[in-house]
């Protein structure tokens, strides 16, 4: 299935919906045989009175599970580099209920990334495949939605290693956690390191590991959700409120360096 643009996703993601004149483009003529492939890739479309509406816009923040990832690669440029890690949470009603985590076959880990991972390319030999990673991925994440620090990194990331294996792309909605921290409390810094030290998120952090941080991430969207406005009831509406809301102004000195020095 193809993504939608941007005007027909803002219209399935709204409370009105898309009417089929919207998402007819996208799809061809048998719509449940697309809705079914949709799902397999992480985006469920409903109908209701004739119209096309995400999930995430009728699912309330109670029902709703959410799926906190990290990732650890061996490079930056998917191009050129893989996952070396993944790490996965999946939170529904403000509790953890299953976690994911696999290294990954890797053939090459420079020391620089090994230093910062501790992840040697040894460490990687009796892991799995990046495909047997990537379906098992896909069968822990479902429909849930995509939840990262810096989300984009992680989404695209992963998306390209599904196209370079040939496969389907992830589909699922997907929300930032800096977006959303940024829109409930104020901080100095909101990188996950700085927030972890100064919030106390994971006492037993381990940084730059992908189920480690995944559960810092976690603790940190558990925080935020407490703090949402309480006119913000669905998923979909929790994911327009972490990018339309008003950001939180930060404070003018960091009250981790000592007599407030910059």
């Amino acid at each position: 299935m193809r993504t939608f643009d941007h005007k027909t996703t803002l219209k399935l993601a709204s409370k009105k919906g898309a009417d089929i004149t919207d998402i007819r483009p996208f799809l061809d003529q048998d719509l449940e045989r697309e809705f079914l492939l949709a799902k397999t890739q992480g985006l469920e479309v409903i109908t209701k009175d004739n119209r096309y509406f995400f999930n995430t816009t009728t699912q309330s923040l109670e029902e709703s599970t959410f799926c906190i990832v990290d990732i650890e690669c061996n490079g930056s440029k998917p191009s050129k580099h893989q996952i070396i890690e993944i790490g996965a949470v999946k939170v529904k009603n403000g509790k953890i209920i299953e976690t994911y985590e696999s290294l990954i076959q890797c053939n090459e880990i420079s020391r620089h990334i090994s230093e910062l991972t501790g992840i040697e390319v040894s460490d990687t030999l009796n892991a799995p495949s990046m495909q047997k990673v990537l379906n098992a991925f896909r069968a822990f994440i479902g429909t849930d939605v995509f939840v990262a620090h810096a989300v984009k990194f992680d989404y695209n990331f992963i998306c390209a290693m599904y196209e370079n294996l040939g496969m389907p792309p992830m589909l699922n909605r997907s929300m930032c956690s800096i977006d959303l921290a940024e829109r409930t409390f104020s901080s100095f810094r909101y990188g996950l390191t700085y927030l972890n030290e100064t919030l106390g998120l994971h006492q037993e952090a381990d940084h730059h590991r992908a189920l480690s941080d995944a559960i810092t991430t976690t603790a940190l969207f558990m925080k935020s959700l407490n703090l949402v406005d309480d006119s913000v009831q669905t998923a979909e509406a929790l994911i327009q409120f972490s990018k339309q809301a008003k950001r939180f102004k930060r404070p003018k000195f960091d009250p981790m360096l000592k007599n407030g020095e910059v």
